[in-house]
């Protein structure tokens, strides 16, 4: 069965509900960055945003905005991914049992601090009964959650899923991961993440939402032709993996024209792509976006998001092409790699539709 995305949305650090960053993307030099926020009156009920943390409003923005316009009501199946849920309504609850000494605490910020709060609130919103899931595994999130709607689609038990990944930062939890190495010191510029020695990446929020289905339309942007996750796999693991995948879509190396990687300005963590470069994509380009969107434990979802944008405008713009100024004319198939840790890794193959 073919699984075709037919819309994608984003909120974050660049300009949010459009893709304006396509073509003039906002370079940022700070280490903690928080998305822009649109105008949320536009999706959501006043009354109803005044009892929602930020990282809700985002997901059910991003959600309603993907199914505008869209035919039918019915949605087979919400599957969410989200590295640390809802971290503002965790800490102010936990605040508030300090300040009340565990007394007449707000139930609201308690009921919005659990994970699967974030699909929940979805589902309230669209009213949506059906299947609804949560992943939380950190680096790998919105791939677990992703392979979960991939199944499904291939065991024939949905015609359609809306696939988010939702991540937000605050200010003290940045400062909790600031003292463990996981951000830069000092400025932040492009080329200081794209040659960088040191450890730590800066800070970004994520809030993506797809809408996918095993119909090809018109809208429909490219097609998610396979994809496949690996625990800390040998190189030999990696090049089989990869080489079936292509063989399942009929294509070779050769037909892939970007890999679009997790690349963030980390040393350990981009050591781990450049090596896998020299043994499996030497002479294809890698394509990079962390350096636009920060980093984040649910960031790939919006290297999902970026590779159906590429696909769906017909080039990729030499601001993403990693190893050359050069943009990537007409693109058919990019290939999404990503790990955690050089732990968890990734493939995800887009085609065109």
């Amino acid at each position: 069965m073919a699984i075709y995305i037919q819309s994608i949305s984003q909120i974050s650090i660049q300009e949010p509900l459009c893709d304006n960053w396509f073509e003039s993307p906002i370079y940022h030099r700070q280490r903690y960055v928080s998305s822009i926020e649109p105008n949320y009156k536009q999706y959501i009920n006043p009354m109803s945003s005044r009892r929602m943390g930020r990282i809700l409003k985002r997901a059910v923005t991003t959600s309603l905005n993907v199914l505008q316009g869209r035919k039918g009501n019915e949605i087979d199946a919400i599957i969410t991914a989200t590295g640390l849920g809802c971290i503002e309504n965790t800490e102010k609850f936990l605040y508030s049992m300090l300040e009340n000494n565990e007394t007449l605490l707000t139930p609201t910020y308690f009921i919005q601090s659990t994970h699967n709060t974030i699909s929940s609130q979805i589902a309230l919103e669209l009213k949506c009964n059906n299947y609804n899931s949560t992943y939380v595994h950190r680096g790998i999130s919105f791939e677990s959650a992703l392979f979960d709607a991939f199944l499904q689609f291939k065991l024939n038990k949905i015609t359609n899923a809306l696939v988010g990944a939702h991540d937000e930062m605050t200010k003290d939890m940045f400062t909790l991961y600031d003292k463990i190495g996981y951000w830069k010191k000092g400025d932040i510029c492009v080329e200081t993440l794209r040659k960088s020695e040191t450890l730590g990446s800066f800070s970004g929020e994520v809030a993506v939402s797809s809408f996918l289905s095993n119909e090809k339309n018109e809208d429909s942007i490219c097609s998610l032709a396979g994809m496949n996750i690996l625990h800390k796999p040998t190189k030999e693991k990696l090049e089989e993996t990869l080489k079936r995948l292509l063989e399942e879509n009929n294509l070779t190396l050769s037909d892939i024209d970007a890999v679009l990687v997790g690349h963030s300005g980390d040393k350990e963590n981009d050591e781990v792509y450049s090596k896998t470069k020299e043994n499996l994509f030497n002479d294809i380009p890698f394509v990079w976006y962390k350096h636009l969107f920060g980093e984040s434990f649910s960031m790939s979802g919006l290297g999902f998001y970026v590779g159906a944008t590429c696909l769906k405008k017909n080039i990729i713009p030499k601001h993403l092409v990693f190893d050359s100024p050069k943009e990537i004319l007409n693109p058919k198939h990019i290939l999404i790699y990503n790990h955690f840790q050089n732990s968890e890794h990734s493939f995800i193959l887009l085609s065109k539709c």
